[in-house]
């Protein structure tokens, strides 16, 4: 971006809407912090970066980073998995006292799969008031990106880290038909794929989501028997956070379908295909033109 094109950006009238909000006192506001690229912020999460009393997050030195680079300087405090109890009861004084207090993570939108829900939850249990300001998310970012055509995605997060304990847990997910999404870190990303392509079928899509919105960022897309080999063949890719995508297994037979079905084999051998297609619609309460094409796919299959 050109300096005439930076300065333009900066006169234009939304940049204003911001301060002309409302922003409430006695308020924890959840704020989304980039996961990669630090100019993924949104204009809305800086004005409220620069309006809080102070900023709860999880490793006070990478936050005072972010907030240094965007000329901010706020009292932090440190918000960790370890303390979230503790500092909730901090948190909920100041609030009460009128306070506005920014909640944020290392990277990316608090309390998914990092700390701060127990710190919302017990806000929201002190009858005070969460406003939570949207933003960076890995796991949606790598969907977007994925190109796994499917409504539902089931995001589970980290997976266990002793291999007994992980291939348990992946066997309870072998059912599931949602796109399914999952953590790792960079030293366990051979050990997932060896996991996965040991408890899911070699045909199913897998997606490596690497170090997203980064300058080496790498979306690979295979089937799960090549995972393995992938990873193996550049040292890089066992490097920096992973986002992993596996696609879900085929949808089950509707069980009406699967009877409707039945009785319509039964039916065929006994009557003509406009008439057990009839009488299966009678008995199943299912379409009739769905059932006579059927019906004529099962006679041609004779």
């Amino acid at each position: 971006m050109t300096a005439q094109e930076s300065s333009s950006i900066a006169t234009l009238p939304v940049m204003g809407e911001t301060a002309h909000q409302t922003y409430p006192s006695a308020t924890l506001y959840v704020v989304a912090t980039p996961i990669g690229n630090v100019t993924d912020i949104s204009l809305r999460a800086l004005h409220v970066l620069s309006l809080v009393n102070a900023v709860a997050c999880e490793d006070t030195r990478n936050t005072a980073q972010l907030m240094t680079r965007f000329g901010l300087h706020k009292p932090l405090i440190a918000a960790h998995q370890h303390n979230e109890r503790e500092v909730a009861e901090t948190l909920i004084a100041r609030l009460q006292a009128g306070e506005r207090i920014a909640l944020v993570s290392d990277a990316g939108t608090p309390a998914v799969s990092d700390p701060g829900a127990r710190i919302v939850d017990a806000v929201r249990a002190a009858g005070l008031r969460v406003l939570p300001l949207p933003g960076a998310s890995a796991a949606v970012t790598a969907l977007s990106a994925s190109g796994l055509v499917n409504d539902q995605f089931y995001f589970v997060g980290f997976l266990p880290a002793k291999a007994k304990q992980r291939e348990n847990f992946l066997a309870t997910l072998r059912a599931v038909t949602a796109t399914m999404v999952f953590y790792e870190a960079p030293h366990r990303i051979l050990d997932c794929a060896t996991a996965l392509a040991a408890v899911f079928e070699p045909e199913r899509q897998v997606v490596f989501a690497r170090e997203l919105t980064k300058m080496f960022e790498e979306i690979h897309r295979c089937p799960l028997s090549e995972a393995e080999a992938w990873i193996k063949a550049d040292p890089h890719r066992e490097k920096g956070e992973f986002v992993v995508l596996l696609a879900g297994a085929p949808a089950a037979e509707d069980e009406q379908d699967v009877e409707a079905e039945r009785i319509l084999k039964i039916l065929l051998t006994e009557c003509s295909v406009k008439q057990a297609a009839n009488l299966a619609a009678q008995i199943t309460g299912r379409k009739k033109n769905a059932l006579y094409d059927r019906a004529l796919q099962l006679k041609d299959g004779d």
